[in-house]
């Protein structure tokens, strides 16, 4: 099971959050770009690992044998995602332009006074969501949130706006409080936001097709959705350059109602096809895939036509 991530340090360490933060605030936004060319030096420099990972998943999403500069642009766009958290975060949105698509539906939904499950994933930026309560200040977004392995974005996010940090769900706590707490806050009306692509250590998964192999996907996410019986809009904030972003919301599932004795196979179908359409818009934007570790994992089934990317992959491990 591919679970090497949570093994990993943070990809944005407290230091490194702390100094962009400080500059970005004080310096502006334009000045602490100017540091995102460093900070990918060294990323590129200091975390292989990562490094071997872009470039065995630019590899397998382009096509092609992906160069260190196709890894140097990867880890750019991480880092200029990492540095518009202090602003999306700290409620400063006008200054980017985000083009937005699938409103109608969450609106529809939303305006009903009805909650909903917002399942997004490592692919751009979830903090993007934040230009929703400029145009809508009456919808409520609580994200679900693993404060132990993410300290320095609950501190991040802590000092730049409390407001919002008190609306974090702790992923990390006990599984019948979590799943109490997204309850309440679906049926109160507010939109819970998940990040569903990851699989962690010990949790049940699900291998589904992704870019031509089998990877696991936790189940975990769709069960809450299936007890709830709660709609399921997937959400993807892909960063496209500069201060541009494209969020996109799709209606997945108007609610997951299904009987216990067949949830075990609804689940699994629901998520081959999540896993589909994630496959479909990372192939639109693979620079924005922020997964840096072997997402299928060592024990993943071979398949005839991936020999040439994992080569790929066993050629970057030495560099």
């Amino acid at each position: 099971m591919s679970t090497q991530w949570k093994q990993r340090p943070e990809g944005g360490s407290r230091f490194a959050l702390w100094l962009i933060r400080t500059i970005g605030r004080y310096g502006g936004r334009g000045i602490a770009r100017l540091l995102l060319f460093p900070i990918t030096l060294y990323f590129l420099i200091r975390r292989g690992p990562e490094r071997a990972a872009s470039r065995a998943w630019l590899s397998r999403a382009l096509g092609r044998r992906a160069t260190l500069w196709d890894a140097a642009r990867h880890v750019h766009t991480f880092a200029a995602t990492i540095l518009d958290r202090v602003f999306l975060l700290g409620g400063n949105t006008r200054r980017f332009d985000v083009t937005v698509r699938g409103l109608e539906d969450l609106h529809a939904h939303l305006d009903r006074g009805c909650g909903m499950l917002l399942f997004g994933s490592h692919l751009g930026s979830f903090e993007v969501l934040r230009v929703l309560s400029r145009q809508r200040p009456d919808y409520t977004i609580r994200v679900v949130l693993d404060k132990a392995h993410n300290r320095a974005l609950t501190e991040l996010l802590d000092a730049l706006n409390p407001e919002i940090a008190a609306t974090v769900i702790d992923a990390g706590q006990d599984g019948p409080g979590l799943m109490l707490e997204i309850q309440q806050a679906v049926q109160s009306g507010a939109m819970v936001a998940l990040l569903v692509d990851r699989a962690h250590p010990g949790a049940q998964t699900v291998m589904a097709p992704f870019f031509g192999r089998e990877a696991p996907f936790s189940m975990a996410p769709w069960q809450i959705a299936a007890a709830l019986k709660a709609p399921v809009t997937l959400a993807f904030g892909l960063y496209r350059g500069g201060k541009r972003y494209d969020l996109i919301f799709e209606n997945f599932s108007d609610g997951i109602d299904i009987p216990r004795a067949q949830r075990k196979d609804a689940i699994a179908a629901l998520i081959r096809r999540y896993a589909a359409r994630l496959e479909d818009v990372a192939r639109q934007a693979p620079y924005n895939w922020f997964n840096f570790y072997d997402f299928w994992g060592v024990e993943a089934p071979r398949t005839d036509d991936e020999h040439v990317a994992d080569d790929h992959a066993a050629q970057n491990r030495s560099v």
